[in-house]
């Protein structure tokens, strides 16, 4: 959704608050990310905690989820931005920046109900244009292709059901099936039944009118 029209500059957008869903900039327009439903999150949250499971004890890369990255003249904040150890962005005591003007090495968005998945790709191609090494789109909704995988000056690869995605050129040794993946939207072990999870409305306590 735009929430700004054309002129601002990349400067002037960075000193405006911080607001939630994120607001983006590129190309002189501002859009505000779409809230993220529970499929998304779900996701988002399983990718930042395998990659950070993995990755961190290891010392080779850290994930960071809704991290705002500015760089080559726009502002993203990706569902999943991975940088490599060597390139965390630090502050000149050691710790982790405040702010991040370095390109992520792997980008992960997560389409939303109501996103462009045409847009994200395009974004996605932007990304891997400008600095990142990799990029993931990937499309909660059962149907279709669900993950596609960009690399710089190779063409978009779609990902089958049994496929892998392998982030071992970035982060060696790391990767996550894509029905593994999946999988995780379907919480384990048996589902109470809907009508048990509500209460019967003899049972929902009345009050008297005012």
């Amino acid at each position: 959704m735009v929430v700004a029209a054309r002129g601002l500059t990349l400067e002037q957008f960075l000193a405006l608050p911080e607001t939630k869903p994120a607001l983006e900039y590129a190309d002189g327009e501002v859009r505000q990310k779409v809230a993220p439903r529970p499929r998304h999150s779900r996701l988002q949250y399983v990718l930042a905690y395998r990659f950070n499971a993995f990755a961190e004890p290891r010392r080779l890369a850290m994930a960071f989820p809704e991290l705002r990255t500015t760089f080559a003249g726009a502002s993203y904040v990706p569902d999943v931005a991975v940088f490599t150890w060597d390139r965390l962005p630090l502050d000149s005591s050691g710790e982790l920046a405040d702010e991040c003007r370095e390109p992520p090495d792997i980008v992960i968005e997560i389409i939303s109900p109501g996103e462009s998945a045409p847009a994200l790709a395009r974004r996605c191609q932007w990304y891997v244009a400008h600095g990142v090494r990799l990029a993931v789109l990937i499309d909660p909704r059962p149907r279709g292709i669900r993950v596609r995988v960009f690399r710089p000056g190779a063409a978009p690869l779609a990902l089958d059901p049994a496929g892998q995605i392998d982030f071992g050129d970035v982060v060696p040794g790391f990767q996550i099936g894509v029905q593994e993946l999946f999988a995780t939207l379907r919480p384990a072990g048996p589902q109470p039944d809907t009508a048990r999870r509500r209460r019967p409305s003899s049972d929902r306590p009345t009050s008297s009118p005012p």
